[in-house]
């Protein structure tokens, strides 16, 4: 059975999608762009837009009980390859070890030309 798992602390769903879905003890939380929930507004450079899209999912993952801790795979997607090593140093500030397994790709576009989104899956 799945559970649709839904916060104001991120940014809504803005198609046929959900924020996370809960089935078992595992979470899959659909990628976060880096919009601010409060504004709508999105930050500048790939170290404030990393930094908004983990908060994101930090919000998803406190409605569900769980933590960063619980993090074990993200798929981050980066408008451009250049913007690995910023995008990694936030990211990193983020997890402790063990860190979770990771992809990391670049894309020809994201939504609203941001410049990075983060999918996550988190078990208990």
């Amino acid at each position: 059975m799945k559970e649709q798992i839904a916060t104001t602390n991120a940014p809504g769903a803005i198609g046929p999608y959900s924020q996370a879905i809960k089935t078992g003890n595992m979470l899959f939380i659909s990628g976060q762009i880096p919009v601010d929930p409060a504004t709508g507004n999105v930050p500048e450079g790939i170290t404030a837009q990393t930094q908004q899209s983990i908060d994101n999912i930090k919000a998803i993952l406190a409605e569900a009980g769980m933590t960063m801790d619980n993090v074990v795979k993200t798929t981050v997607f980066l408008a451009d390859m250049s913007l690995f090593v910023p995008m990694n140093e936030v990211y990193a500030a983020n997890f402790t070890a063990p860190f979770p397994a990771r992809s990391a790709v670049a894309v020809k576009e994201l939504p609203k030309q941001v410049l990075v989104e983060i999918e996550t899956i988190a078990a208990l």
